[in-house]
């Protein structure tokens, strides 16, 4: 055979390869996961804010309660915080019995429409120097006044499932402060959590499993005229624009520099690696509610998107159950 009629017959073998190869769709990147929280929950508006934000926008968010809000001044004295008196919190109580039946009531609301409950501990006390019987304490604390609110308040009407879903739909925590040690680590795992969400990242990375908890970090994300790294949350935001002094006249301005920052933050993981972006704010409107605003405007333009999936730790986990080897994930909203 020539040389011609040899490359030919090798070309046409070739050729229903090579067609097949270009035939095959290109793989489509993962969805941009959003993992947006608050802590604290407490304040009945921002309650009903955030879910009217969700229902515009289809969003599930997570909330981190500290228990101390489904006690009232008189039943304060059911919380006894480690190496303190009963009835003392850094973040007071709730004022009243009607208050905390409100509070309850707008927490079944969130998990009826598939937000996600997890704990911010109770009295949000600065647990760095706490053992780990410590933090165990402040967790079977937790547990047992969500599970006992309703008859701690003497409030009619609790239902049948509440103290199930106290004692196993509670399955994730953020430390206050976000301050974390390895008695606290070592505990979380002993009281039953799955997941972690008080660490802090140079930029937004995937979780990793450690010690049998999936462990979170909250980016810190460019923000202002320098670029200068902030830790994408709320008070962080607040401490950088106004020293932690409130500016309402400025409020116009620390709301845009806040959305720019979010967005620019969303657009290098969209355009990228697509590792989930995570965003934390408090149910305290600081600055004017400036960052609820920046929120609000740019949760309207990302969550409506087809491939971007704004969601809670808890749903987050359980969709991506097959990449987080050991965790077993929880239910959505649980």
């Amino acid at each position: 055979m020539s040389l011609v009629l040899r490359f030919l017959a090798v070309s046409c073998m070739l050729l229903p390869a090579s067609a097949e190869a270009a035939s095959e769709p290109a793989k489509a990147p993962p969805p941009q996961y959003m993992i947006i929280s608050f802590d604290g929950a407490h304040d009945l508006a921002q309650w009903q804010r955030s879910r009217a934000l969700a229902a515009r926008t289809g969003a599930r968010f997570t909330y981190f309660l500290s228990c101390v809000f489904l006690l009232s001044k008189e039943t304060r004295g059911e919380y006894q915080p480690p190496g303190r008196k009963a009835g003392r919190s850094e973040v007071g109580f709730a004022q009243t019995k009607g208050e905390v039946a409100r509070r309850l009531d707008e927490i079944r609301l969130a998990l009826s429409e598939g937000h996600e409950l997890a704990s911010h501990a109770c009295g949000h006390f600065d647990g760095k120097a706490w053992s780990r019987a410590d933090w165990l304490k402040e967790f079977s604390a937790f547990k047992r006044i969500m599970a006992e609110a309703y008859k701690i308040n003497g409030i009619a009407g609790e239902p049948a499932d509440w103290r199930n879903f106290a004692e196993t739909g509670v399955s994730g925590f953020r430390a206050p402060y976000l301050s974390t040690s390895a008695a606290l680590f070592d505990a979380l795992k002993a009281a039953g959590f799955r997941y972690d969400a008080s660490g802090v990242s140079r930029g937004p990375v995937e979780p990793h499993a450690e010690g049998g908890v999936e462990r979170f970090a909250l980016p810190q994300i460019p923000e202002g005229p320098k670029a200068r790294r902030v830790i994408a949350m709320d008070y962080n935001l607040f401490v950088r624009h106004s020293g932690g002094f409130e500016r309402p006249d400025e409020a116009a301005a620390f709301q845009e520099r806040s959305y720019e920052a979010f967005k620019a933050a969303f657009d290098a993981q969209y355009r990228g690696g697509r590792a989930p972006l995570q965003l934390g704010f408090h149910f305290t409107l600081m600055n004017d509610g400036a960052y609820w605003k920046a929120l609000e405007r740019f949760a309207a333009e990302v969550c409506v998107m087809a491939d971007v999936v704004c969601t809670s730790y808890a749903d987050y986990m359980k969709r991506t159950q097959s990449e987080h080897s050991g965790i077993d994930a929880p239910a959505a909203g649980g």
